[in-house]
């Protein structure tokens, strides 16, 4: 029995025809199947509380993700708030980080692509001659040959490959978002460093200068003593050696100044220099509040933009080896042509009779290829291997970055509570040697002790309240903060 098509011809398909059509409509069936491991999303295995104490304001309380997104703003810093935003707005690394983001969108357009016919336009303008000593009777005569043509070309997805290959883009994709992401958070925290690390400096420099002020009146009483021939040369010389030495730090915090401002206008996307008038002022250490909610482990870790991206990786690989295993199967295409062609470019040309086509199926196979098929899906799951091997590192050093910041900030908290202590005792040290030196009761020795005890003191106090902010700033990093609240498409459109 024959099956006609509904053009007006009423002309009868051949049973090879009808054949082919049912290989056809068995393939589209068959093409939502796809060889290769079906990947299911893991999830981090954490502990169920954190390792490390809740003290000195630690709470293991749920965070707000609004807080997170903006922590730097708990640090109560103007300024700061400020940097955050325009470092958000010009970092060059974000915007490669974007780039990278839009071209594995691209690359997931490509993929999909390929679930697509092809068609092809082709024409042809030949003048040609044929040759006289083949026994043809029109033999060299010279003929135009005109050609104009489409020619198509479809690839059903039988075995799933390329389903496998658009899977491993979008999770590509989703990788490099999570990439994104950690950048926005190590870009936070620098930020925060760099200026915390800078109003440290400044500090350090403002007690430096305090006690190059005290020491210059000591030194100028001893100068007077000296002319006067109430003291010796060695008190004198031992009170110039301590006022020079507290000199010779200032260069030292000055150039840490410097590079502190160079570091935070580059992370804004400006040339070193560019903040220093911004920044000449001396600022307070930003101060850490006095509660700090760290919410749980499994939230830490499923927070981690580098956890995230491991992970997504990781189903990114687990695709690859569809893509690899539907290489042992069989490619059919379906494949057509349809043109037109003549001898001269007049009404002929266009008429039916000019009218080619061809159509039909089409199918290739890699019958061998010595054992480079099943070698290479080897590969793809070792690769997978190393992915899954990476992944549990990740976590492990996750794990580890936030433990090591939440012991950072509460011991150094403790430090700076003993350290303040020990300041106000050198304080008064300094004073009564000072006092009994002037009322001849101490030898100078005694007031150059406590000057240098006091003026050490006071710089490790410094210090220690740019630790304190320095690792909260670390903690927030490590619980993966700073990035929930910027869009992605404005990153972009900074970027232009």
């Amino acid at each position: 029995m024959d099956i006609y098509t509904e053009d007006m011809t009423q002309r009868p398909l051949k049973g090879a025809t009808v054949r082919w059509l049912c290989l056809v409509f068995v393939a589209l069936a068959l093409s939502a199947c796809a060889v290769g491991p079906d990947y299911s999303r893991i999830e981090p295995a954490a502990q169920e509380q954190w390792y490390a104490s809740m003290e000195k304001g630690l709470e293991a309380s749920a965070i707000e993700e609004s807080d997170l997104a903006t922590w730097w703003n708990v640090f109560e810093d103007p300024l700061l708030q400020r940097l955050q935003q325009r470092a958000i707005k010009d970092n060059l690394e974000l915007k490669t980080a974007f780039s990278r983001l839009q071209q594995a969108r691209i690359n997931r357009g490509l993929s999909r692509a390929e679930y697509f016919p092809t068609l092809q336009a082709e024409g042809q303008i030949q003048r040609q001659r044929s040759s006289e000593n083949l026994g043809s009777p029109v033999g060299g005569k010279e003929d135009d040959w005109y050609m104009a043509g489409l020619d198509s070309s479809w690839e059903l997805d039988l075995f799933g490959g390329i389903q496998r290959s658009v899977e491993s883009a979008q999770a590509e994709i989703e990788a490099s978002s999570a990439n994104l992401h950690g950048v926005l958070t190590t870009l936070t925290a620098e930020v925060a460093l760099n200026y915390i690390e800078l109003r440290t400096y400044q500090q350090r420099l403002k007690v430096a200068l305090n006690n190059i002020a005290t020491q210059k009146k000591t030194y100028d009483l001893n100068n007077s003593r000296f002319q006067a021939g109430l003291i010796d040369e060695l008190n004198l010389q031992q009170s110039l050696r301590n006022l020079e030495q507290t000199r010779s730090q200032v260069s030292r915090l000055e150039a840490a100044i410097r590079m502190a401002e160079n570091n935070l206008a580059v992370l804004l996307g400006q040339s070193p220099g560019a903040l220093r008038e911004e920044l000449a002022s001396m600022g307070n250490i930003p101060e850490a509040p006095v509660k700090v909610a760290v919410g749980i482990p499994a939230e830490a870790l499923r927070r981690r933009p580098d956890i995230r991206r491991a992970e997504r990786m990781l189903a990114a690989q687990s695709a690859r080896i569809g893509v690899a295993t539907a290489e042992l199967y069989p490619k059919l295409r379906l494949l057509g042509t349809i043109g037109l062609e003549a001898l001269n470019s007049g009404n002929d040309f266009f008429d039916a009779g000019s009218q080619f086509w061809g159509i039909g199926p089409g199918i290739s196979w890699n019958i061998f290829r010595g054992n480079a098929l099943r070698l290479n899906i080897d590969l793809q799951e070792e690769k997978y291997n190393e992915a899954l091997l990476a992944y549990n590192a990740t976590i492990l050093l996750a794990q580890q970055e936030i433990e090591d910041a939440l012991t950072s900030y509460a011991k150094e908290q403790i430090r700076m509570e003993h350290l303040a202590k020990a300041v106000e005792a050198a304080r008064r040290t300094e004073w009564l040697a000072r006092d009994r030196y002037n009322a001849g009761l101490v030898d100078f020795f005694n007031v150059l002790d406590a000057q240098r005890t006091l003026l050490q003191l006071e710089d490790e106090l410094f210090q220690s309240k740019g630790q304190v902010a320095a690792s909260l700033a670390r903690l927030y990093k490590a619980l993966g903060g700073g990035w929930q609240g910027v869009e992605l498409e404005r990153v972009g459109l900074e970027r232009r």
